[in-house]
């Protein structure tokens, strides 16, 4: 009785001040775990999303002819001019893209590898498919194909290193010349092909990863995914197709 009278209120409290952690801390652990993984994949992927369906949007204005078009390309460069420098805005959104494309892919990377690790033997019989679709077995493959196919995009009509008829600032002729060339447009409509495989289970599978996962919903995920795949990457195929039959032309 004394001597529980004697002991110092609050000395079996824990330490905090030792075990306290930072937030920094906290944001590298979640960095490191699986669910932190794919909530950066989704998120990652919600802007990714949100950039292709701006892109195909500008891209519209293709069929309003030369002017219209280099008129949309122009702004682009000077966007919030002259609150920002020439160029300033459009080199943010690019940083900001290239970001959100190496989280997505990192995140993609170690969340494979962590898999792999967590099962070092290999499924015994064959793998129940129901939940995985076509979509979901590809992700790796169409990931791949469709960094190979914005590669090529960027050396094809930004960098113009693959476009021998490419001029700085002529963005309809430059999109006109390269996709005249049936070699360029092959190479155009596998890589929407594989972007809109890729997109449509990574629009189905976000809302899993940040927990929006209810047997009531996946009617409304799938056609989510499926109208914004059909929207984005139907019309992007519409360009190549109408420079190739000779609706948009210089």
């Amino acid at each position: 009785m004394t001597q529980a009278m004697e002991r110092r209120e609050g000395a079996d409290a824990p330490d905090v001040n030792g075990t306290h952690r930072s937030n920094r801390n906290l944001l590298i652990d979640f960095w490191r775990s699986a669910v932190g993984k794919k909530w950066v994949m989704a998120l990652t992927g919600v802007g990714l999303m949100g950039f292709v369906f701006a892109h195909m949007f500008g891209n519209l204005k293709m069929f309003l002819g030369r002017t219209e078009f280099d008129h949309y390309a122009e702004g682009l460069r000077s966007l919030f001019s002259p609150i920002l420098p020439h160029t300033w805005a459009l080199w943010a959104l690019r940083i900001g893209l290239i970001v959100m494309f190496a989280l997505h892919i990192i995140a993609a990377a170690q969340l494979t590898a962590m898999n792999r690790r967590s099962r070092p033997i290999r499924y015994q019989s064959p793998r129940d498919y129901i939940a995985a679709n076509f979509a979901s077995r590809t992700m790796r493959w169409t990931g791949v194909i469709v960094l190979l196919y914005l590669l090529f995009h960027l050396a094809d009509l930004t960098w113009g290193w693959v476009n021998p008829d490419f001029v700085r600032g002529a963005a309809y002729d430059n999109l006109v010349a390269s996709l005249e060339q049936w070699p360029v447009a092959i190479i155009y409509l596998i890589g929407n092909i594989a972007l809109g495989i890729h997109l449509f289970h990574g629009a189905w599978s976000m809302f899993q990863s940040m927990g929006i996962n209810s047997p009531r919903y996946n009617g409304v995920r799938k056609a989510f995914a499926a109208g914004f795949v059909v929207v984005t990457i139907g019309m992007n195929c519409a360009f190549v197709v109408a420079i190739q039959a000779g609706v948009v032309s210089n």
